[in-house]
């Protein structure tokens, strides 16, 4: 869930609360508190800066540095992916809007048992999703190579950087569900079953249906396996 951010932090009170329709029989709505919680996700700010001798840069060009100006970027493409999916592999320690880990025992979306390398299952269909990428300054490369500055002048070094101001957070713990269990299609089944049977606060399924499985590189190939599977082990369709 991308959310722009405009502070040095930002506060989600309102995650936890689910305004499910209710039969109006007469008398005043029924108003929802959204401050609820306080949770809040504070702006980290991340740099990579790299220097170039001016006489190795006139020497070659451009043609040596190109391709690590590229990985630069690359890098800066990957960051998100990099603090998001770390976020969630550090669910079961990491605390949630709640106050306590966003894969708590406590939590119905979520069965720690196993020792093997987590798994997971979220739905990512919904406006509300399990994580938040907050954004207060977006990546951003910059060159300082003026012969006019004061900085090459006195050094007679190039710099190059990327910069940017952001976080991952944790968002609705009920679109996430975590497993230790072997990572079998009967475990998947069950996974699958359990997300789709989550209720709310007020007792009434909230109709969770996962989109995306998130597995470490040693379960891709279970993964696989079972997604291209054109049936469930309870029978049902691969879909």
């Amino acid at each position: 869930m991308v959310v722009p951010s405009s502070a040095r932090e930002e506060t989600y009170g309102w995650l936890g609360q689910f305004s499910q329709l209710r039969e109006w029989l007469g008398g005043s709505r029924i108003v929802k508190s959204l401050a609820a919680h306080s949770f809040t996700i504070a702006n980290r700010k991340f740099e990579s800066t790299v220097g170039v001798e001016r006489d190795d840069f006139d020497d070659d060009g451009l043609g040596i540095y190109a391709p690590m100006f590229s990985e630069m970027g690359h890098l800066a493409k990957q960051h998100p992916d990099e603090l998001l999916f770390g976020l969630l592999a550090s669910g079961f320690t990491e605390f949630g809007y709640d106050g306590q880990p966003f894969f708590d025992a406590d939590h119905p979306a979520t069965d720690a048992d196993g020792a093997g390398p987590a798994w997971f299952l979220l739905d990512t269909s919904r406006a509300i999703k399990p994580l938040i990428w907050q954004k207060r300054a977006e990546y951003e490369f910059k060159t300082v190579n003026s012969l006019q500055d004061n900085d090459v002048f006195m050094t007679d070094v190039f710099k190059y950087g990327v910069r940017a101001r952001v976080n991952a957070g944790f968002g609705l713990r009920q679109m996430a569900y975590a497993r230790k269990a072997a990572l079998t299609p009967e475990n998947y089944a069950a996974a699958r079953a359990a997300m789709q049977e989550f209720r709310g606060d007020s007792g009434r399924i909230l109709g969770t249906k996962p989109t995306v499985m998130v597995v470490s590189p040693r379960l891709e190939s279970d993964a696989l396996d079972i997604l291209n599977s054109p049936m469930l082990a309870n029978g049902g369709t691969n879909k």
